[in-house]
């Protein structure tokens, strides 16, 4: 299937998804974007309508309850829409070892970068009522992206129970500092992975950032040499350590994009322009800074100015490594950001 079609036929499904009521031909004509414009011409009305009637075959045979129907009586011609109680999901249910999986999984996502997806998940398997267990041992051993080399020594080490020493670059210091450390465990939080121990130095526990590990960290003494503490929890002590003070951000996005963004953002309504205005609530600033990102040209950033000036830096990085004219009517990443 043409990359086109394709987009035409989601935003038909999204479409149809979002109201009750029929949709005459017409009007998903005029609104979901990828159909022939209507210019008056015979021409064009038979393309649309050789097309539309394409698309609702299609939908049909992939099994997207599609039905045809008039809002009241008063309407001259049908409608569509989609059933959602036939297309949504049922409810989910999972045994004890399919929800331990479901959480080896998420705690162990072999791309670091989806670790935003893996959270979305987790989050939706709960709201079905899904006991999702996050933090229980399963002898599995995690694949990782290779732009995280400390990870194998930290990894090994923690499984054989051995002492860790590595050097360890804070955001504030100018010099990495050697660190010796009883590893408890690496989890991965938001994105990043850390590291969980008691720092031998300070006698007391410690989380590092693998990213921040400058070289490789070498295990030293024999294997068994402690044991974490049993009711240790490696999420919470990272969450307690990264969570900052609560910061709002408002963005404008474009009709209809930025799904994933709107999921946890507040609507306030919409914009001069069209757009919808959202506010969205965030602890990490330049995390939701790259996530805006992502979305390029289909959100503004109003405020905080660091947020949008992030957004601006990353887009213009982007830019740089893809030189090109851009599309007649497309904006700048300065303008849209």
């Amino acid at each position: 299937m043409a990359a086109k079609r394709a987009e035409r036929l989601v935003n038909l499904v999204i479409a149809l998804l979002g109201t009750r009521q029929y949709v005459t031909a017409a009007r998903i004509r005029a609104t979901v974007p990828g159909y022939e414009p209507d210019d008056g011409t015979a021409r064009a009305d038979e393309a649309f309508k050789r097309m539309f009637e394409r698309d609702k075959a299609e939908l049909r045979e992939m099994g997207v309850p599609l039905e045809t129907g008039r809002t009241s009586v008063f309407d001259t011609e049908d409608g569509y829409r989609i059933a959602r109680a036939d297309y949504e999901l049922p409810e989910i249910t999972l045994t004890g070892e399919e929800a331990a999986a479901v959480g080896l999984a998420l705690r162990l996502w072999e791309s670091a970068q989806l670790a935003g997806a893996a959270q979305s998940a987790l989050v939706k398997l709960r709201a079905a009522g899904v006991d999702v267990d996050t933090v229980g041992a399963i002898p599995l051993r995690p694949r990782l992206d290779s732009d995280e080399p400390a990870f194998e020594p930290v990894y090994a080490a923690a499984r054989d129970r051995r002492a860790l020493e590595f050097d360890y670059r804070r955001p504030d210091e100018g010099a990495p500092a050697r660190r010796h450390v009883q590893p408890w465990g690496v989890v991965a939080w938001h994105g990043r992975w850390y590291l969980g121990g008691l720092d031998l130095d300070r006698q007391a526990p410690r989380v590092f950032r693998l990213s921040r590990v400058v070289g490789t960290p070498r295990a030293a003494g024999p294997a068994g040499a402690f044991e974490p503490p049993a009711d240790v929890d490696l999420a919470a002590m990272v969450a307690g350590q990264s969570r900052g003070e609560e910061q709002l951000a408002v963005v404008r996005a474009r009709p209809g994009t930025a799904i994933g963004l709107r999921r946890h953002a507040t609507p306030l309504g919409a914009a001069e322009d069209g757009d919808d205005r959202l506010q969205v609530r965030t602890t990490e600033p330049m995390r939701l800074a790259d996530e805006l990102a992502a979305y390029g040209s289909d959100v503004l950033v109003e405020a905080p100015a660091a947020v949008r000036e992030a957004v601006v830096a990353r887009l213009t990085r982007l830019a740089a490594m893809s030189p090109g004219e851009r599309a007649p009517g497309e904006r700048a990443p300065e303008e849209r950001a």
